[in-house]
């Protein structure tokens, strides 16, 4: 009877794990994920395989204005996380087009070479498809290296580039510590939801609330899938692109009105774990890299905003709105 019992105990135990890992688990295609809007996908072939592009594609709600805004997620997001952007911005008359971009979100995660000028050609021929001459860009952190790759491959079809807490704002190239796209897979793979946790506590927010968690089951969730070592892949990958692609060199060449959103308090820094706390103090330092970066840009704007970090428009989503808003 007592070995009975013990058996049972153990059973219950593995039980309640496994319903525990259920409820946790996302696919990496977050399938599970329910997004604000309808999703639609965009077929793409690219180096033999056949891909497909999740976005959204949402109507003004009044007052039609015939514009439209295309917003770039950053690299630990997706479409999920510009809710209260894509309303604001339909409830003033623009049509907007939010894509999880190739690698991310519900996008297909493609083993392939990634590239801001591929990525930013795919999003042009998505516009193409949908009929879409001319857009506002928003552009959020790895989205703002994308959107100013766009700006500058696509000048005519950019009404104004938008540029929220951008990365690539230094050459991370001349300060980071090279390692191998392999390197940098063991090293996703070794992300938990913890760790991810961690990360958006001490890098992204200045103060951290309850209602930021979503954030981390989304990204966290995604390691307890079986297919998680894809993700990893991929996500490594992408860590290639953004320090071999970067786009400082060319924010003097942008011919298109520009703004940039910067929350004072980031300190983002691609590859920051690299580096000892010395060498970190000297990066990462929005509130004098913003400046930096508007001026380099004929003719921009910068709006700055105290005790904010990396993500404006969760971390003081009325200031950003109407910021936001104000400079269209």
């Amino acid at each position: 009877m007592k070995k009975f019992f013990i058996l049972f105990a153990i059973f219950l135990f593995v039980f309640g794990q496994l319903k525990a890992q259920k409820t946790d688990t996302l696919s990496i295609t977050l399938d599970n994920v329910k997004y604000p809007y309808p999703v639609k996908y965009f077929p793409i072939n690219t180096e033999g395989q056949d891909i497909k592009m999740a976005y959204m594609d949402v109507a003004p709600t009044s007052n039609a204005n015939g514009k439209t805004a295309i917003l770039f997620h950053g690299k630990n997001f997706g479409g999920y996380y510009w809710t209260n952007v894509i309303k604001a911005l339909t409830n003033i008359g623009y049509r907007v087009i939010v894509p999880d971009q190739i690698g991310f979100g519900k996008s297909s995660k493609a083993f392939i070479h990634y590239s801001f000028h591929q990525m930013a050609t795919w999003n042009k021929r998505l516009l193409d498809t949908l009929g879409v001459q001319k857009t506002v860009v928003l552009g959020h952190s790895m989205g703002g290296m994308l959107a100013t790759r766009f700006a500058l491959m696509y000048p005519e079809r950019t009404e104004k580039l938008l540029l929220e807490n951008p990365i690539g704002l230094e050459d991370y190239k001349t300060f980071i510590p090279y390692i191998t796209t392999a390197q940098q897979y063991q090293t996703e793979l070794k992300t938990t939801a913890e760790s991810v946790r961690k990360h958006y506590q001490g890098s992204y927010f200045t103060y951290w609330k309850p209602e930021y968690e979503y954030l981390v089951s989304i990204a966290g969730g995604v390691t307890n899938s079986a297919d998680y070592p894809r993700w990893a892949k991929v996500a490594a990958l992408t860590y290639t692109m953004i320090y071999e692609q970067p786009v400082v060199y060319e924010f003097q060449n942008l011919k298109v009105p520009t703004v940039l959103f910067i929350g004072k308090e980031d300190k983002t820094i691609v590859g920051k774990s690299l580096l000892t706390p010395d060498q970190q103090a000297l990066h990462g330092q929005y509130k004098f890299l913003g400046k930096q970066t508007a001026a380099k840009i004929i003719g921009a704007k910068i709006i700055e905003f105290d005790a904010c970090g990396h993500i404006p428009h969760i971390e003081i989503p009325t200031e950003f709105l109407v910021a936001l808003t104000g400079s269209l």
